[in-house]
């Protein structure tokens, strides 16, 4: 028999709004649509009405996991249009705080997925080492979700001796609790179970539908843009992109566990040689140049670009946010073909999606 189910706009395991339209024979989905636009904010709008600083408050409330990514890439885009060179040591703590941003962020996921499996031991194991690394954010910033760690033209703030020695301590715990982690990922049973063969996205389909980040690693598209098109000091670190090809909700569980392991290499390669001198050039508050510019930055989700067009002022005359879950959603409904109404929750997460980033 036939059936239309609908899921959201409020997901069981999500906060934030979505509505996908499952078409089902029984048990099986034979097709989907998946709706957005619940949560607009207006953010691109009220950005015209605020100068750099303002905006930089603002962008990192686009989103409360990636705050950093959109405070980082606006802040590129005015530096970039201004002619401001950052201080090395200034590009060292923002590349630090990005790859504890990145940590946290695919650790949440993990330990939501595995709460969406059912496997609650798992989720609440990832959760308690996810802790090591929110407190280190703490230390670090002040704050556990909005770091305000940019300023334009460097860091707001810096790095002691102390906390350097601490973060490097913390990150030898946390990468021994994360190969266990991935060793349990890669062997358990229910894992498997629940992931194998569950919302495939073959290669071809990923790259035709413009898939990102992780999602797009895990169907065998080897992209990074930290990699690809260096920016800031990523250039000075070395670190592998791990890519699966299975492309399946197993490889995106894979790919967000080893991406964790490249982001501490990261880390503690940035601590062992962060460079002496300045971390920013004065808290300045800058005209924005007449112009046009795009940067991009390698978010915990995927390439995420902001666009700034200046006109000489100190406000922004416009400012465009393409996020990485507006490129990833579109590839849900494929992946729900042909799976079951009881995989449709997981497969809508394993996108691991931001519908406040995707709405602003």
């Amino acid at each position: 028999m036939s059936y239309i189910v609908p899921v959201g706009p409020y997901h069981p395991a999500l906060e934030e709004p979505i509505h996908a339209k499952l078409y089902t024979e029984g048990e099986i989905i034979k097709d989907a649509e998946v709706f957005v636009g619940y949560n607009h904010r207006g953010i691109e709008k009220l950005a015209t009405e605020r100068n750099a600083i303002q905006t930089l408050v603002l962008v990192e409330r686009v989103c409360g996991i990636c705050s950093h990514s959109h405070a980082f890439t606006y802040a590129m885009c005015v530096e970039g249009l201004n002619e401001i060179e950052v201080p090395k040591r200034g590009q060292y703590i923002r590349v630090i705080t990005a790859e504890l941003e990145r940590l946290h962020s695919h650790m949440l996921w993990m330990g939501i997925a595995c709460h969406i499996i059912g496997h609650d031991s798992m989720f609440m194991h990832i959760w308690d080492v996810r802790e090591l690394i929110m407190s280190l954010l703490e230390r670090l910033s002040g704050n556990r979700v909005n770091y305000a760690m940019v300023t334009i033209g460097g860091s707001r703030r810096d790095i002691s001796d102390e906390l350097r020695r601490d973060i490097i301590s913390d990150c030898d715990k946390l990468l021994e609790s994360l190969n266990r982690m991935v060793e349990i990922v890669l062997t358990d049973k229910t894992i498997a179970m629940r992931t194998k063969g569950v919302g495939v996205l073959p290669t071809a389909d990923a790259i035709r539908m413009g898939a990102v980040g992780p999602h797009a690693r895990a169907s065998g598209v080897n992209v990074d843009v930290r990699r690809d098109s260096p920016y800031s000091c990523y250039d000075d670190f070395e670190f592998d992109v791990p890519v699966c090809d299975s492309c399946d909700v197993f490889a995106r569980v894979v790919v967000r566990a080893l991406e964790c392991v490249e982001s501490i290499k990261i880390i503690k390669q940035a601590l062992d040689n962060l460079p002496e001198g300045p971390i920013n050039i004065g808290n300045k508050l800058v005209k924005i140049k007449e112009g046009q510019i795009v940067c991009r930055h390698e978010a915990p989700r995927g390439q995420l670009s902001h666009m700034v067009v200046g006109a000489n002022k100190l406000q922004n005359h416009r400012v465009s946010i393409h996020v990485p879950s507006f490129k990833n959603t579109p590839t849900v409904p494929f992946m729900l073909r042909g799976n079951t109404v009881a995989d449709a929750g997981l497969i809508i997460a394993s996108i691991d999606p931001c519908f406040s980033c995707l709405d602003r």
